[in-house]
């Protein structure tokens, strides 16, 4: 199988090339393709010719997203447009990677992928318009929702561990829940979904929920850091962007099909932290 991933130099895309390294795999980033181009966009992956594209460039810094609209929508729509026609033209499958942040927030149990998104900042907008396209323009799709992504990068473990080394407390939003999920495993259940056939949406996270609070508060015990964490709520800690107070989503479509099962966020996170030297 012929893979491209964009977005190769990101905490997915890193992964991905990992996992699939003895296969025939190209990673491109912005420097490589530029998916706000159409006209290049379209000619790469053409020329490429792959079996399918797994999609995961995006514009994700959330409070960006909001303070340059233009530029998410560019990016995370027709970005992915982009994508999209690509493989149209390429005869391509597509795989797009996409986000907790396509709903609201306000249920009181876990989203299925048969919940209707409604997403209430302009990243969640931006990535929820980009699956719209992505349905419209293609047969052969797989849409992937994951949630609180961490790996090789920029990501909240990384920024606790950082501020760690010159706090002796930290204020963290304890009134949104989630889900962590470790990036190695979202490129192992993206590789199984591949290899099932079963085109569709999918919901992908590492299984179990949390609030941030408790994220860092794990985090901190799994490296023996002696910190005080105190709770604070989402409207005291003042971020620009809108956040879902409660993302948490059921991997239905990945665990009822027999295809993939997700572990517990905390084994995963202690594999994160106590396996890579360099966190």
């Amino acid at each position: 199988m012929k893979i491209l991933v964009t977005g190769s130099k990101g905490q997915l895309g890193k992964e991905l090339l990992k996992l699939y390294s003895d296969q025939n795999i190209t990673g491109v980033d912005i420097d490589e393709m530029d998916i706000t181009n159409a006209e290049e966009t379209v000619n790469l992956i053409r020329e490429l010719n792959p079996d399918i594209v797994i999609h995961a460039a995006a514009m994700t810094d959330v409070d960006g997203c909001e303070k340059n609209e233009g530029a998410a929508y560019k990016v995370n729509t027709l970005g992915t447009r982009n994508v999209a026609l690509a493989c149209q033209k390429a005869n391509s499958e597509m795989l797009y990677v996409s986000t907790d942040f396509v709903f609201a927030g306000d249920k009181d149990e876990n989203y299925n992928e048969f919940d209707i998104p409604s997403p209430l900042s302009v990243y969640g907008k931006s990535k929820l318009e980009g699956e719209k396209l992505v349905k419209e323009l293609l047969n052969k799709f797989y849409i992937v929702r994951t949630a609180w992504l961490y790996g090789d990068g920029h990501n909240f473990v990384k920024t606790m561990l950082s501020l760690a080394e010159n706090k002796d407390s930290l204020n963290i939003v304890s009134d949104q829940q989630g889900t962590p999920t470790f990036a190695k495993d979202l490129a192992i259940a993206i590789s199984k979904i591949i290899d099932s056939g079963l085109y569709g949406t999918y919901h992908v996270s590492n299984s179990g929920s949390c609030s941030w609070y408790d994220f860092a508060k794990k985090i901190f015990e799994i490296k023996g850091i002696d910190i005080v964490v105190n709770p604070t709520t989402a409207e005291e800690f003042g971020s620009l962007a809108e956040r879902p107070a409660y993302s948490v989503m059921d991997n239905f479509a990945l665990e009822s099909q027999d295809i993939y099962k997700m572990r517990e966020w905390e084994e995963a996170l202690k594999d994160y932290l106590v396996g890579e030297k360099d966190v």
